[in-house]
């Protein structure tokens, strides 16, 4: 699968830019600020109905603007599939692919598949436990459909009964029979949930640790620890037994929801005992194994995005990173950088097709 071409409008910085891809890497090289990973953004944004970098959609428009529309053409199983995203202000984002418009967002996912190694990736050491929770649920969703969809139910489901707890402890009520309905149907949602992230985290661990060591060339080894209420006892018995607490609080203290990932180095937490460059190793081998763990799953070469990955990184670590990606395993590669020269010094080693856009 590759991407052929993309045009932007009023997208962030731009307002209108076209790009034609004839290659198997592609390179956006220019100062900061100037938009390279914007576009690295936009074609993330065509595969997941949302912005990496910005949660917020309508902030994504260029200032000033009323709208921003993403087009993009794309060869999957030697289909040409062309999808677009738009926003308007006041409106629902639409996203199409071949003209129909999507009901569901959900039922896109998985159908790009791509990964992203960027910077903003520390915020899954450095932040709380949602955003390694959002790491693991966007990778078994792109494989698992079924698997998004319980996940949205269970997220509706907790807000109603949070919702609930707030209007019991206003009002001065508490009706049991009502709490139980929501506590079957979020133990019902988590049963699924619970055992496909099981199920993940033993699949990918020993991709990760292969990745990290072909970086790193050390022998540190590296976990990923999944951690869970539901390893000790079923959800509906944990809602069951600490009713008291979520009353008091007002909201569901227990559930996968309250899911983690815990990252560890020689078995410490790397946030605290990882230097810098040990915790951009283990980042870049985390995306590379979900990069390996998607192929091999689906059968289609994810779409792989470098965001300015190369400084910090010494010699050694980026020639072994590009080694690994010069392989037939690796399909269409976009890299933004700001030293043209370093770029273009890369991307001839790999001795591969490659463009080069100065932005």
């Amino acid at each position: 699968m590759y991407l052929k071409k993309i045009s932007l409008f009023n997208y962030k910085n731009f307002s209108e830019a076209n790009f034609d891809f004839e290659s198997k890497i592609i390179c956006f090289v220019g100062k900061n600020g100037i938009g390279k990973t914007n576009v690295l953004d936009a074609i993330y944004h065509l595969a997941y109905g949302k912005s990496y970098f910005n949660p917020l959609a309508v902030q994504n428009i260029k200032h000033g603007e009323e709208f921003f529309v993403i087009d993009a053409e794309f060869i999957k199983e030697e289909r040409t599939e062309q999808l677009i995203c738009s926003l308007k202000k006041g409106q629902k984002k639409i996203l199409k692919r071949n003209g129909k418009v999507y009901d569901k967002f959900s039922d896109h996912i998985g159908f790009i598949p791509l990964v992203i190694i960027s910077p903003a990736d520390r915020d899954l050491i450095v932040e709380g436990s949602e955003t390694r929770r959002k790491f693991m649920d966007s990778v078994i969703s792109q494989l698992d459909n079924y698997y998004l969809k319980q996940l949205i139910l269970y997220q509706k489901t907790i807000v109603q009964r949070n919702a609930l707890l707030k209007y019991f402890a206003l009002n001065h009520v508490f009706e049991k029979d009502t709490l139980a309905i929501y506590n079957e149907q979020l133990d019902g949602y988590s049963k699924y949930i619970f055992e496909k992230r099981k199920e993940f985290i033993a699949q990918f661990l020993p991709i990760f640790n292969g990745y990290h060591q072909a970086i790193t060339g050390s022998a540190e080894s590296v976990q990923l620890v999944y951690e869970s209420h539901l390893h000790n006892t079923d959800l509906q018995t944990l809602l069951e037994n600490n009713i008291n607490k979520d009353r008091a609080l007002q909201y569901t203290s227990v559930g996968i929801h309250k899911d983690d990932l815990l990252f560890e180095i020689d078995e410490h937490p790397i946030k605290k005992f990882g230097s810098q460059g040990q915790q951009k190793s283990y980042l870049i081998a985390l995306k590379l194994a979900q990069f390996d763990f998607l192929k091999k799953q689906s059968g289609v070469k994810p779409l792989l995005l470098f965001d300015d990955i190369f400084d910090k990184l010494d010699e050694n670590r980026v020639s072994k990173i590009i080694e690994m990606v010069n392989s037939d395993a690796f399909g269409q590669l976009f890299i933004s950088d700001t030293h043209p020269d370093r770029t273009e010094a890369i991307v001839k080693s790999t001795h591969q097709s490659y463009q080069i856009f100065e932005l």
